[in-house]
């Protein structure tokens, strides 16, 4: 068992009170904006991918916003990698917590859901098989969209990745089978076995888990910014988590959304704020530093926030001034919301939307005056400038 090592009576309150203070009015006013803006739900979506990339960052490594977009949509340009897989986990997760109750993310069973450990955790039961299936129609599709967004998928393909999924959960159901045999097993029901050469045997995530939650219960009267930026950093602190860093970040913003900081349906993008703060700060030894760089990296969120939803008003009302004089029967409105609701857009994604063809898709966004966001050849993708 690992020592506590969190005394909150010596929390340096003092210090933190300034940043404190201006994180809490910042996100509040960012959410007043939100709440009211006509570009609000296009604004938490495209947030939702710029943390989940973010998060890959703060942990070390890459993954491009373009892929991120293409891979959820089910478009991709070649096989995922890991490090977009675990981004796609990241992204489910955030729309999952966010389409809860504000406290189900800290409760026992949103604590268990969140941590299973495979991939699409964040989908809860089903979520396992819904990723099997995605990974394996993906790989089976051999590349996703052809030269310049048109669909490249047929019906063997398709079919070759419904039987890779019925194999997966058949091999997946054997693999329970098996481990509820075993003695013992049903201390820990519904847990896969730990593979050695994956995790660490004698880190036992469960009491790392529960003294962080001890650290977490201490802090219950202390305003929520406040216990926000202890659990952070006590997560990070006690490493809950071998292989899922990024829940710690998710659950923080979780917290300032019961408290009412932020509503129902915006989580504080915690990670893109992270990013801004220098690395030697968010992981100094001293931990009055740690504390004062995520109360930054609140505000720095917030900022951030705010300026992208101003540049996604300003783009709509160019975009809809466009639309003046057109035919009832034009989709190019349809166009413009797709446009605000993704932060990128490909050819094959226009298609599939708005039932167009490739070609029109283009002949669309060329005339709506979309700025090509990757500065490729093939396999383009527009957005808003």
């Amino acid at each position: 068992m690992i020592s506590m090592a969190y005394d909150l009576a010596k929390l340096p309150i003092h210090t933190l009170l300034r940043p404190i203070s201006d994180a809490s009015s910042a996100l509040a006013r960012l959410d007043e904006r939100i709440s009211r803006s006509p570009v609000g739900e296009g604004w938490l979506e495209r947030q939702n991918f710029t943390d989940a990339c973010a998060s890959l960052w703060i942990d070390g490594e890459l993954v491009h916003l373009e892929d991120l977009v293409l891979h959820d949509a089910t478009r991709d340009i070649r096989t995922p990698t890991h490090e977009l897989t675990i981004a796609r986990d990241v992204l489910r997760t955030r729309r999952r917590i966010a389409s809860q109750k504000p406290g189900w993310p800290l409760s026992e069973d949103g604590l268990r859901g969140l941590r299973r450990p495979w991939a699409g955790a964040s989908l809860g039961n089903a979520g396992a098989g819904v990723a099997d299936e995605a990974a394996a129609g993906e790989v089976a599709d051999g590349g996703g969209e052809g030269e310049d967004g048109d669909d490249g998928h047929d019906g063997a393909s398709a079919f070759d990745a419904e039987l890779a999924a019925i194999d997966a959960v058949l091999e997946r159901s054997a693999a329970a089978i098996e481990q509820a045999k075993k003695p013992g097993s049903a201390n820990k029901p519904g847990r896969a076995p730990a593979d050695p050469l994956v995790y660490d045997l004698d880190w036992d995530e469960d009491s790392r888990l529960e003294e962080w939650r001890g650290v977490l219960r201490q802090t219950n009267d202390l305003p929520a910014v406040v216990r926000a930026i202890a659990a952070l950093d006590a997560w990070n602190e006690l490493t809950v988590l071998q292989h899922a860093p990024w829940l710690g970040r998710l659950l923080a913003a979780s917290i300032l959304r019961q408290a009412g900081i932020t509503t129902q349906n915006h989580l504080a993008a915690v990670n893109l704020g992270l990013k801004t703060i220098p690395v030697d700060r968010r992981r100094h030894r001293d931990r009055e530093t740690r504390l004062l760089a995520i109360a930054h990296g609140l505000i720095a969120a917030a900022e951030i926030g705010l300026k992208e939803h101003d540049r996604l008003a300003l783009a709509k009302r160019l975009m809809e001034r466009k639309l003046e004089g057109r035919r009832t029967s034009s989709k190019l409105p349809e166009l413009v919301e797709l446009v605000m609701a993704k932060p990128l857009v490909s050819a094959g994604m226009v298609a599939k939307t708005l039932e167009v063809t490739p070609q029109g898709a283009r002949r669309m966004v060329l005339e709506l005056g979309l700025r090509e966001m990757t500065g490729r050849g093939r396999f383009r993708a527009w957005g808003v400038v």
